[in-house]
């Protein structure tokens, strides 16, 4: 039995604190924590799906090749009430793809798009599809999703995956869709053609277990294991001290890009009230950083690779990267680890769930971007890899890598990881179900396994789960990717993002008719008919770097128009040149008056529960008088009627019934409902009146 006090050393870094997000713990509390665990929704889907792994289909029916998209069908989801003009945007993708699939193509849109709160088998079943292999007959294999996942949660993605090949993408811009959709095109159509070259990336931190066991298990044997069999490819690996943030920001974009590249490392993680959470959160954690011994304050972005550390020129056309990195896909907002551990239903990490920056930067990039990355979904369990008593697990890895070097798509070379996790969910409910019954486990045999099973949950695509590697072949000459000329959105008099014209997309899906990229725009002088789209500035901009200082020719008069970078907090603009000094003076007056603004707010708050209070207490008093004025009315009228028929005092009944007429004509003439109604009514204009104020303030 493995020593229950050796400590596990967990993936992921705290930016602010620059400490463990999560901190060492054995691997006994590991199992305490453990064994209170929840059973997955889908469990009998989860085992229906291990009892079937050694079906050649994985994840779509016998007898279809998940290799073809006419056999297996591809599928766009949207939320119901999702802006058309994305799907204008998407409308050469979204072509494409239909003329591949051909009777398989399924637009998911509308009444038949994502509806809040529905499950993944209430919209399957909406569909005419249930549990199983993917039937392209009703429901295509590969399904991409469009939006954010608070517009379509996590969840639905996570366990539609389980069957199908899905992947998600959601942009800041118009602009980015269109870029996305160009690029996967000119992937899909030819026009991109990569070298076969493959890079590894691996720090080991002094000091730091987790980054060393990945190093050493994970990013070693993956790297040789390729080497030494898949000899038409040509491998690289930079581990230990070659994993800098300068030797990674020539991987992604640089002389040195590839067509693949894997990455492990630490994800950088923030608090939900830090401001460098949205733009930074699963940034890659380089080398560069001394480790957790000597370093004890906020780590600074020199140490780590985020989205704006792409530059303007840089080249990723048709690259495709896994990164094993906490929070590397992006970010719920609820922490199932946190909630489980500490039994806070509450276990708030985010104000919102999100997409991380650094792979839809890669996907949107102005000069065409990647095609697709694979990264997790909250925290990577850096002992998901490490079997007690059996060593180093890259089997699956293994499997998903080949997959993709082999040119498979990117959603049917994953089905290993959904494999895995089929099947370890299914073993780990048996095992916590056996615990609940009094069996005796070894904690860290226990601990080995639930991590392997949230590591392999927590994969998810950003991207199209149709796109493959477009690499050259034995009669290419050329080595160097292509200069793909990306489409420039251009407003028009009459657009507005919420008022976009009906596309000849939607034509098609109620046609079932191919549309090429001409009749999407018939007249090619004219732009297509949607709002500005200014160019995304990066932060650190300096004049010495012409690509990052020169003016829009989108913006009126030649000047340039902003949208905020992705580290602009709040949507506030930055001049066009910000040096390092300046960017940190802006962030400390944003941070200044994000708190003036919030006291404001409380302190209007304050004042307004006072007046509100004021003016309830009068209606509350004149409520009660009403109450008591027709208790009495009813009091005498009770009281006149025992004097006359009990004790015969006529003369007394008429005084007491007198008084119950006066008592109940004082209520009804006064009209006490009225003026209730219009106290409240004027309390609400004043409510209304008042935050009006405010909020023009």
């Amino acid at each position: 039995m493995a020593d229950e006090q050796e400590l596990l050393y967990f993936n992921g870094i705290d930016g602010d604190r620059g400490a463990y997000d999560l901190p060492p713990m054995t691997a006994g509390d590991l199992a305490q924590i453990i064994e209170g665990g929840e059973i997955p929704e889908n469990l009998n889907e989860l085992r229906f799906r291990y009892q079937q792994r050694t079906a050649k289909h994985l994840g779509v029916k016998e007898g279809v090749d998940a290799s073809r998209l006419d056999e297996s069908g591809w599928g766009i989801i949207f939320a119901h009430d999702a802006d058309a003009a994305v799907k204008e945007a998407l409308s050469e993708l979204i072509a494409l793809r239909q003329e591949q699939a051909g009777d398989y193509f399924r637009l998911y849109s509308g009444a038949d798009g994502y509806r809040p709160g529905e499950s993944k088998s209430e919209f399957l079943a909406r569909h005419g599809a249930g549990p199983g292999p993917a039937d392209p007959e009703k429901v295509p294999y590969y399904l991409l999703i469009v939006g954010s996942p608070e517009a379509i949660p996590y969840r639905f993605q996570s366990q539609l995956d389980v069957q199908y090949a899905v992947g998600r993408i959601h942009f800041d811009t118009l602009q980015e869709y269109a870029n996305y959709a160009r690029t996967v095109v000119a992937a899909e159509t030819g026009q991109i053609r990569l070298p076969r070259q493959a890079a590894f990336f691996g720090t080991a931190n002094a000091d730091d277990r987790a980054t060393q066991l990945s190093a050493q298990h994970l990013l070693a044997p993956l790297y040789l294991q390729l080497r030494d069999s898949v000899p038409d490819w040509q491998f690289s690996e930079f581990a230990g001290e070659q994993a800098t943030k300068a030797q990674l920001s020539r991987l992604l974009g640089g002389d040195d890009t590839p067509a693949f590249l894997f990455s492990a490392s630490h994800g950088m993680s923030f608090g939900a009230d830090s401001l460098r959470q949205l733009p930074h959160q699963g940034a890659l954690l380089c080398q560069d950083w001394p480790g957790p011994q000597q370093w004890h304050q906020a780590i600074p972005q020199d140490f780590y690779f985020a989205a704006d550390d792409l530059g303007g020129n840089a080249d990723l056309q048709g690259l495709i990267a896994f990164f094993f990195a906490c929070f590397g896909a992006g970010t719920p907002r609820f922490d199932d680890f946190a909630r489980q551990a500490f039994h806070d239903q509450r276990a708030e990490i985010a104000p919102h769930s999100f997409l991380a920056r650094l792979p839809t930067a890669m996907l949107g990039h102005d000069r065409g971007g990647a095609l697709a990355t694979v990264g997790h979904v909250e925290r990577a369990w850096g002992y998901s890899f490490l079997w007690p008593g059996a060593g180093a697990q890259t089997t699956t890895f293994e499997s998903v890598l080949r997959g993709l070097l082999s040119g498979y798509p990117i959603g049917y070379a994953v089905e290993y990881l959904n494999e895995r996790y089929a099947e370890l969910s299914t073993v780990l409910s048996d095992e916590l179900e056996e615990v609940q019954f009094g069996k005796m486990v070894d904690p860290y045999e226990l601990s080995g396994m639930w991590t392997a099973n949230n590591d392999a949950r927590g994969y998810a695509i950003i991207g199209d789960p149709a796109v493959r590697l477009p690499l050259v072949t034995d009669d290419d000459q050329q080595v160097k990717r292509p200069v793909v000329e990306m489409i420039t959105l251009q407003p028009t008099e009459a657009s507005h993002p919420n008022e976009a014209p009906e596309s000849r997309v939607e034509e098609a899906e109620e046609n079932e008719v191919n549309v090429s990229e001409d009749e999407m725009n018939p007249n090619p002088s004219e732009p297509l008919r949607t709002p500005p789209l200014p160019r995304r500035l990066q932060p650190g901009a300096t004049d010495g770097d012409p690509s990052q200082n020169q003016a829009d020719p989108s913006g009126a008069d030649g000047l340039r128009s902003f949208v905020p970078p992705p580290s602009s907090p709040g949507g506030m603009p930055l001049p066009a040149e910000i040096s390092n000094e300046a960017y940190q003076i802006w962030l400390d007056l944003y941070r200044d008056w994000a708190e003036h603004m919030k006291a404001g707010y409380e302190n209007n708050d304050q004042i307004f529960q006072r007046i509100l209070k004021a003016f309830m207490r009068s209606h509350d008093s004149t409520l009660v008088m009403y109450w008591i004025l027709f208790a009495v009315g009813i009091g005498l009228f009770i009281l006149a009627a025992i004097l006359v028929v009990v004790q015969g005092e006529m003369l007394a009944g008429a005084i007491f019934g007198g008084l119950s007429v006066a008592a109940f004509l004082t209520y009804f003439v006064s009209r006490p409902t009225q003026s209730i109604e219009e106290n409240l009514e004027f309390i609400t204009w004043l409510g209304i009146i008042y935050s009006s104020y405010w909020t023009h303030q």
